[in-house]
Formats: structure tokens, C-alpha cells, sequence
């Protein structure tokens, strides 16, 4: 056996030699036994030793990876609690992200640099990940600016679930004209001669914008396998080691789910996925729920995939749409229907999670549990969770811990915190959701993104809102005492989100006999300043033993990924988060474009107020002062 120093430490091991062993990190591991760490090792997936270099030494053979952390700080792989990350994957490459960018300018220069090599036929899409409110110019774009970057492509621009932009060649590509009806809860902006302006405006309903969408081109054969493998990367570059998919519409099963179904048999997911089953035809649920429940069970699977559950929809009467832009939306009656899904779930030993943004509605869903409690059909063994819960009372709190409910919080006021304010006040805003109310409860409290149509999918942001209480564009939400500290916060993104899919003690901490799932990152999650924690990256994400993201001094120890496909996709030519240097631009003229945005902003807001105008009504207008 070689003696010959490995990264530091003489191999020894003769029998169960680690896979991987990484060292001089700060470990932070999550177990009050252990709390801190300088090394640990990993054999056949599953971490063996958690100590310093003495304690991993033995463990160290002649194959074994050794890799120095160079003294930077390690924790337990985040797990993004609501996270569309199988919808998010069959389109990611077609998707141009405005994740992170700082201006408008930049954007619609990206889109004009897209627009020009994107073939005919195909549209250039921007859908979530971005706030107006996070550019400089504190606005959207405009149809006329949409025209002038793309005249000829079709270019659909999705703002959250309160709007989409649309140029007039998608418009013409949609088929929407002056005779299209609006669709219910949905609106189509038409100009004085009744023609499209290119403006689709959620009423509450998002139903418009998705299904817009999904008007567009889609990937197939094995595009759709390598859009999913450079998501998951994406996800990986940000410490991402495990999500719960919370399916969402225009997600079907199982046709949808086919390719993380075929990737997990290869063996070439990066990404812990369990996923969720959302009945997608309203009048045909309980169909569908049966169905579903004849095919599969929950659990099924392996840690890499498994069922979780039913969800996020039960019913589609019972949605509440988080258009935070518009009323809440008063629902008829729902109760029936919905009682016989929860009943038909819980009889059959079905969790289920539950989109749920207003406490009138969670008031509505609580009292069925109640009468279905009552039956005994609420057994303890059966995992069930509210999702969102912005406005969530007290009192629905402790009916929902009184019937061993959950909870999975995301950061949506990141980017909604402005709207949500302008509607409600800041009051209301302060405790948008409750989360220290919730914790104070005994409630697990899963934390994610609902990514990637809203939120975008860097747990960073969501840490971040978590910690400070602001938005993306710097306003203060809530204030400290609905705030919670880094510790609970990392919690909420690892233990609490294994918790929620009966993985307690298996991952979302670091100590023997658990998964080995681990990111280094590239700054001191517990010591930065908190306005740099949005800023953090992972320069090292290992996946059950397997280095699935490597970055800086690690670069080349990843899996090599097949090229991006098709070749003209945005993700081949400016990537996905768009970090201060990610945006294909040079720096010289990034810095051009945001002085030019600032000069701007301010010149803008004047003109919408000379209008009485809103920035998403503004972006039906053009004024010649604002083009490109």
C-alpha cells in the first residue's frame, strides 16, 4: 500500500476505505452532539466520520478522494422545501433568466443579443426569477421595447403571477386578437381600436399566463434529459442537494415526470427529488386522486426519488391565487369537493401539501380537517403541510398544530413585499407569514423558493429574506421579531425540509450513518454581513458521496455534463443566475448600463405619475425618451 501523503493525510485504510474524505473546513453539521467539525468521510454515500484529520486518517485508502477545503465553511446540503424543480428542468435551457440582474437596460440588452440568434419558430422566454422592483429603473419593460429588441421573434415576458409582456410577434404566435375572449380571472389589455396590446394581466387567476406559455415550443427526446441535468447543476452551484417538488400546473403525471424518472435509473440525477401529484383538470380530481392512488404510494422509490404525497392543489375550486397585485379572491363553495379529496387521501394513507395564501381560505381547508379529525381519518403517520400561508391567523396556527399539521414557508415577498404592502399595509406585512409565531408553535417549518416562476431558485435570496426581513429591492418587511437567525434559518432549508419528507435522522445533518450530502461554500454563511449572505455561492456540492458541483480551486472534480442542447439556447451563452459577472457582458458595459438605469429611474417614475399610472399599466404605453 503507497505511504505517499494524500491531500495531507498518509493513506491506511486496508478495509471500507471512505470514497471521499474532505478537511479543513468549518464544519457547521447540524447535531447538538457535534455541533462543529474540521473533517468528515464519506463511504458508499453515507457519511462514516465526522470529527478532525485524526478521526478521518484511518479511514483514508489508496482510491481515496481527499480534498481540502482550505479552511472555508462547510454545512449540510440545503433542501428547498417547494421547489417546481421538474417543470423547472424540462424548460430551463429555453428560458432566459433575469435572476440577479441589476437593470432593465441589461435585461433587454440580453434579450436583444438572444432575440438575434434564436431560430424561427422558436420564442425567447423570460419567466420568473425577477421583480421589477430589483432594477434600478423599478419598472417593466414596455410592449414597444419588447418590439424594438425582438421585431420578428416572439417574446413572452412573465412578471411574477400579476402579468405578462408580450412583443407583437408573440401576440400574433398566441393568437390572440381582437375577437379572443378573456379568459375567466384573466385579463387580455386591448388598445382604443379593441386590438391586443401585448399586456396579460392576472385577475387574480394565473391561469392566463401559464397557459400563454404553454403556446410556446417545448423541448423533446434527449433535450429534455440535458435541460434537466444543467437545472440540477444550476441548483447544485448553490449548495442545492435535495427538493421537494410541489408539481404545479400544466405538470402531468406521469408524462411529465418521465425524465427524472429515466435519469434516476442511469443513475445521473444530482438532486434529491421528492415530488408531488397535482391533479390538473378542475371537475376530474377525484378521478385523477384515484387513479394515482390504484398506481402508487407514497415513499415510493429511493432517496434519490420518491413520492411524497398529493399536492399542491387538492381541488382547483379551493386555489387561492397569490396575485398580491389584485383582491383576494372569494371562492363559492368548495367544501364538498375538496372533503372527498382529503378523505380519499388520508383514507388511503396519502400526505398531501396545500397551496394555501390566505388565512380565509386556510380558516375553510381547517374546518374540513376538523370534521375528518373528528372520523379518525387524520393519523398521525399521514404528513400533511400548509404552503405559503402570508397571512395565516394565530388561531389557525393552533388548529393546525392541535391536528399535527406542518408548515413550508417561501420567500414570495422577495419579490411581491412592495405589492403586498401597497394592498395590505405594513402591518399586515410585518407578519407576512408568521414565521416566528409558527416555530413558537413546535411546528416544523419547511423553508423554499417556489421557483422558478416566481421566486427565483437561489436559496440565498430566500436565506437572506429569511435573516433580514427585505425584498429584493431593499425594503423592509418584517421586522425583527418576525425574523429568525442564521442558525434557524440554514435549519429551515435542511433538517426541517428532511422532516417533511419523513427523512429525519437519514439527511439535513451532518453525522455518521446520515447521507452524504455537503456544500463548501464560497463565503462564511455565519459571519458575512447579512447583505452579502444573498451573494453567497457553494464551491464545492457533494451528492451522496459524489462531487456534483466543483468551482474555483475544486474546478474539473465534478461530472462532466453533455453540452448544452439546442445550441442557440440562452443558458449555452449567459447561463442561469446572473451574479454581478455572469451576464455574457463586459464589466465596462454593465457599469455603462446601470448608470444609465439610475439616470432613468427617476425620469420614468415622473412620467407614470404625470399619467397616473402603475408600472405594470405603463408597460402597455411607450414614451421614445425610454428606448433602447
Amino acid at each position: 500500500m503507497s505511504t505517499m501523503p494524500v491531500g495531507g493525510l498518509v493513506p491506511r485504510a486496508t478495509d471500507n476505505a471512505a470514497d471521499l474524505v474532505v478537511r479543513n473546513a468549518k464544519i457547521h453539521t447540524g447535531d447538538p452532539v457535534r455541533p462543529q467539525a474540521e473533517a468528515i468521510a464519506i463511504r458508499a454515500g453515507v457519511i462514516t466520520v465526522v470529527g478532525d484529520d485524526n478521526d478521518v486518517a484511518p479511514h483514508v485508502g489508496p482510491d481515496t478522494k481527499v480534498v481540502d477545503a482550505l479552511g472555508r465553511r462547510m454545512i449540510p446540503g440545503l433542501n428547498d422545501a417547494h421547489l417546481h424543480v421538474i417543470r423547472g428542468g424540462l424548460n430551463y435551457v429555453l428560458e432566459l433568466r433575469w435572476d440577479g440582474v441589476p437593470t432593465l437596460r441589461q435585461g433587454l440588452a440580453m434579450l436583444r443579443e438572444q432575440a438575434a440568434r434564436t431560430p424561427k419558430g422558436q420564442w425567447v422566454r423570460v419567466v420568473g426569477g425577477w421583480s421589477a422592483e430589483q432594477f434600478a429603473e423599478r419598472r417593466l419593460p414596455t410592449v414597444a421595447e419588447l418590439n424594438a429588441a425582438a421585431p420578428d421573434t416572439p417574446v413572452f415576458v412573465l412578471h411574477l403571477y400579476q402579468s405578462a409582456v408580450l412583443n407583437r410577434a408573440a401576440v400574433k404566435a398566441a393568437g390572440f386578437t381582437r375577437d379572443t375572449p378573456d379568459p375567466k380571472g384573466g385579463q387580455i389589455v386591448r388598445g382604443r381600436d379593441g386590438e391586443p396590446t401585448g399586456m396579460l394581466l392576472a385577475a387574480p387567476s394565473a391561469l392566463i399566463l401559464y397557459s400563454t406559455l404553454a403556446k410556446a415550443p417545448v423541448l423533446e427526446g434527449e433535450d429534455k434529459k440535458t435541460s434537466t441535468r444543467h437545472f440540477l447543476r444550476e441548483l447544485n452551484r448553490f449548495g442545492l442537494t435535495s427538493a421537494i417538488d410541489a408539481a404545479g400546473g400544466f405538470q402531468n403525471f406521469p408524462d411529465n415526470y418521465s425524465t427524472v424518472v429515466e435519469l434516476a435509473k442511469a443513475g445521473q440525477l444530482s438532486l434529491r427529488i421528492a415530488y408531488h401529484l397535482f391533479p390538473q383538470t378542475a371537475g376530474q380530481e377525484i378521478d385523477d386522486l384515484t387513479r394515482w392512488i390504484e398506481m402508487a404510494r407514497p415513499e415510493d422509490g429511493d432517496e434519490w426519488l420518491r413520492l411524497n404525497g398529493a399536492g399542491e392543489n387538492l381541488t382547483w375550486a379551493a386555489a387561492d391565487f397569490e396575485n398580491f397585485a389584485q383582491p383576494r379572491p372569494e371562492h363559492a363553495d368548495f367544501e364538498g369537493e375538496f372533503e372527498k379529496a382529503v378523505r380519499l387521501l388520508m383514507e388511503n394513507g396519502w400526505g398531501f401539501r396545500l397551496h394555501a395564501t390566505y388565512d380565509e381560505t386556510i380558516r375553510r381547508d381547517l374546518a374540513v380537517f376538523e370534521k375528518l379529525a373528528a372520523e379518525g381519518l387524520f393519523p398521525a403517520g399521514n404528513r400533511w403541510l400548509f404552503d405559503h400561508a402570508e397571512t395565516v391567523s394565530a388561531d389557525s396556527l393552533d388548529r393546525i398544530a392541535a391536528l399535527g399539521g406542518a408548515m413550508s414557508v417561501q420567500n414570495r415577498l422577495s419579490f411581491q413585499g412592495e405589492a403586498f404592502v401597497r394592498r395590505y399595509g405594513p402591518g399586515a406585512a410585518a407578519d407576512a407569514p408568521p414565521i416566528t409565531a409558527m416555530l413558537e408553535r413546535g411546528l416544523t417549518v419547511g423553508a423554499g423558493t417556489d421557483a422558478t416562476r416566481v421566486s427565483t431558485y437561489n436559496p440565498w435570496i430566500a436565506l437572506h429574506w429569511l435573516i433580514t426581513g427585505r425584498t429584493v429591492g431593499d425594503l423592509v418587511v418584517r421586522p425583527p421579531h418576525n425574523r429568525v437567525d442564521r442558525r434557524t434559518a440554514l435549519a429551515m432549508f435542511t433538517e426541517a425540509g428532511a422532516a417533511l419528507t419523513g427523512e429525519t435522522g437519514v439527511k439535513g445533518v451532518l453525522r455518521p450513518g446520515c447521507l452524504g450530502d455537503l456544500a463548501v461554500l464560497s463565503e462564511d454563511y455565519f459571519t458575512v454581513p447579512e447583505p452579502d449572505i444573498a451573494h453567497i455561492e457553494s464551491l464545492l456540492t457533494v451528492v451522496g458521496g459524489r462531487i456534483v458541483y466543483a468551482t474555483a480551486e475544486y474546478e474539473g472534480l465534478d461530472e462532466e455534463l453533455p453540452p448544452v442542447s439546442p445550441g442557440w439556447s440562452p443558458v449555452a451563452h449567459f447561463g442561469g443566475y446572473q451574479a454581478t459577472s455572469g451576464t455574457g457582458l463586459s464589466g465596462a458595459r454593465q457599469a455603462e448600463l446601470l448608470g444609465q438605469a439610475v439616470a432613468e429611474s427617476e425620469q420614468h417614475r415622473q412620467w407614470r405619475a404625470r399619467r397616473g399610472l402603475t408600472s405594470e399599466t405603463a408597460s402597455t404605453f411607450f414614451d421614445p425618451c425610454f428606448s433602447l
